[in-house]
C-alpha cells in the first residue's frame, strides 16, 4: 500500500467505532463462554444489541437465544412485537413471567402497582434454569449513574448480585471473563453508545422498532410530570384528568411505571432532532421506577437487577 493511498482512506465515523466496538464485544462473549442469552425485550437498545449480534454472526445465525421477564404489566404492541422480531430472525425465545410467581405466592404485588422491581427474582431463576453464563443486555452508561460505573463484562455473584465496590479493571478492549461456577458476567455491548447514538444508528441500520417510540394520539393523564397511559395497569387517581394527546415513549418499561412525552415525531429524522437537544435521559425523564430514590437503579442492581 502506497502513502498516497493511506492518505486517501475514509476515516471510521463514530457509529462505524462503536459498531466495532460492540460486535467485538459480542463475539468475544459467544467465543468465552459456553451459554449466553440477550435479554430481549424489544426496547429499542435491546433490538439494537440483536442487530448488532446478527451482524457479527452473518451469515450464520444467531449463536444465543433470547430471554425475556414478563411483568404481565407490558404495552401489547411490544409484546406483538417482541414475538414477531423473534420469529423473523428465527431466535428461540424464553419467557420467565412475574404472574406466574405472584400466583403460587412467591412474590407479592407491591402497593404501589408496579411490577418492575419484582422482575429481579424471575430473572435470575430463569438464568439458572437456562444455565447460562453469560447475559447480554442493552444497558448504556449515559442512562443512569449506577449504569455508568458499571463495566462491560460485569461479574454477578452466585445470588446474581452485583457488587459496586468490587469491579475489575477494563484496559483497551481486555475483557476478563473469569468466573467461578454459579456465578455469571452481565455483558453490555453498547455501554458507550449515547441515546443520540443509538437512534442515529437505527436509523442509518434502517432497524425496525415499535409504534411506541413514535408521536401517537393517546388517552393519558398527567401524574409526576409525565403522561401517563390510561389502562388496565394504569388508571388516573382522583383530580386526575384524562386527556388525549400526541405523545411518544422514549424508553418502554411498564405501563405501569413508564411515562411518554408530548412530541411531533413521527418518523426518525424528527426523533434524532428532538433527542439530539434533550438534555434528560430517557429514564431520568419517563421512568417512575428510578425515582423510587437516589440510588433506586443501583439498589436493585446489587440484587441482580438488569
Amino acid at each position: 500500500m502506497s502513502i498516497d493511498t493511506i492518505d486517501t482512506l475514509t476515516p471510521l465515523s463514530t457509529l462505524d467505532v462503536l459498531e466495532s466496538e460492540a460486535i467485538h464485544i459480542i463475539r468475544e462473549v459467544v467465543a468465552e463462554f459456553e451459554k449466553p442469552v440477550l435479554l430481549f425485550s424489544g426496547g429499542k437498545d435491546s433490538v439494537t444489541v440483536l442487530h448488532l449480534a446478527a451482524k457479527a454472526f452473518w451469515p450464520a445465525k444467531v449463536p444465543f437465544g433470547l430471554l425475556h421477564v414478563d411483568t404481565g404489566h407490558n404495552f401489547p404492541e411490544i409484546l406483538e412485537f417482541r414475538d414477531r422480531t423473534a420469529e423473523r430472525y428465527g431466535i428461540d425465545l424464553t419467557v420467565a413471567k412475574v404472574q406466574d410467581y405472584i400466583d403460587d405466592g412467591r412474590l407479592r404485588e407491591r402497593a404501589d402497582g408496579t411490577r418492575n422491581v419484582l422482575q429481579t427474582q424471575p430473572l435470575l431463576d430463569a438464568i439458572a434454569a437456562g444455565g447460562h453464563d453469560a447475559v447480554f443486555g442493552g444497558a448504556r452508561r449515559d442512562e443512569d449513574k449506577a449504569r455508568a460505573k458499571e463495566r462491560i463484562l460485569s461479574l454477578r455473584d452466585e445470588f446474581g448480585g452485583w457488587d459496586p465496590s468490587n469491579q475489575r479493571p477494563e484496559l483497551w478492549n481486555l475483557y476478563n471473563g473469569r468466573h467461578a461456577p454459579g456465578e455469571h458476567v452481565r455483558a453490555f455491548p453498547i455501554s458507550n453508545f449515547t441515546e443520540l447514538d443509538v437512534w442515529s444508528y437505527i436509523a442509518r441500520e434502517g432497524i425496525e422498532l415499535p409504534a411506541l417510540y413514535y408521536a401517537h394520539e393517546r388517552e393519558v393523564f398527567s401524574r409526576d410530570g409525565m403522561w401517563w397511559s390510561t389502562g388496565e395497569y394504569s388508571t388516573p387517581r382522583e383530580g386526575e384528568t384524562v386527556t388525549r394527546r400526541t405523545v411518544r415513549y422514549r424508553t418502554v418499561g411498564d405501563m405501569s411505571c413508564t411515562g411518554a412525552v408530548e412530541s411531533q415525531a413521527a418518523d426518525i429524522e424528527a426523533v434524532l432532532a428532538e433527542v439530539a437537544v434533550t438534555t434528560v435521559t430517557e429514564r431520568g425523564a419517563t421512568r417512575a421506577d428510578d425515582r423510587i430514590s437516589a440510588a433506586a437503579m443501583e439498589d436493585r442492581k446489587k440484587d441482580g437487577y438488569f
